[in-house]
């Protein structure tokens, strides 16, 4: 698919709810490596939410970093962004497919092996795997552990980024399971310092995946 194109060399995906300096938090966490940007922020009614995701979508368009709404392609459509990631449980990919075309990147989350091999018949662009642990961001959902994280880097036939619990400390472990690309919530949303902790975790990532050898686009 065309959309998929847009992630070629693209390592580190922030998720981030809305909050009170978004234009500025997203704009550190490039600074300092991010290079995907999702909103994922369920509490915002359509226009709330439209009005928020356009702040986003213009320091992503600045920095030529692709930029994602989270469970909503009919508001992706309105806003222009470049995709939307969904949930097992949100629209169906093959809707958000429709509705944002082929040039658009429809990302799905996976948690188990059941998901990956259905989504192999699905028109997405990404998958997410995970997470890795437990995350208050998926309140109720157990972590896969490693195992999955090799699993869906191994079987997947699109990209696949690797979520839940995301940190310099533990990312080599993820990159020595086959992670390659990967998400960050918590690690960013909680700093006091946005761009530093994110070229701390860029870093790590790069480092790790040096020591692995060579990786794909």
């Amino acid at each position: 698919m065309a959309g998929s194109r847009r992630l070629d060399g693209r390592r580190l995906y922030l998720c981030c709810p809305d909050r009170p300096d978004l234009p500025h938090f997203i704009e550190a966490t490039i600074r300092g490596g991010v290079d995907v940007v999702q909103l994922r922020e369920k509490a915002l009614e359509a226009r709330p939410l439209l009005a928020r995701a356009r702040l986003a979508l213009e320091v992503c368009r600045a920095h030529g970093v692709p930029f994602v709404l989270n469970d909503r392609p009919d508001l992706a459509l309105e806003l222009g962004a470049d995709g939307v990631h969904v949930g097992q449980d949100d629209a169906p990919p093959v809707l958000a497919r429709r509705i944002l075309g082929s040039d658009a990147l429809v990302g799905l989350s996976t948690h188990d092996p059941t998901q990956l091999e259905a989504s192999h018949a699905e028109p997405v662009d990404y998958l997410s795997a995970g997470p890795v642990s437990p995350t208050p961001t998926k309140p109720g959902r157990p972590g896969t552990g490693l195992g999955y994280v090799s699993e869906a880097s191994a079987r997947a036939t699109r990209p696949v980024f690797v979520t839940g619990g995301v940190t310099p400390e533990t990312v080599p472990a993820m990159v020595e399971a086959g992670g390659r690309r990967f998400v960050v919530v918590r690690f960013l949303a909680e700093a006091d310092d946005p761009e530093h902790r994110a070229r701390i975790l860029r870093r790590a990532l790069e480092e790790s995946l040096a020591a692995v050898g060579g990786v794909e686009a």
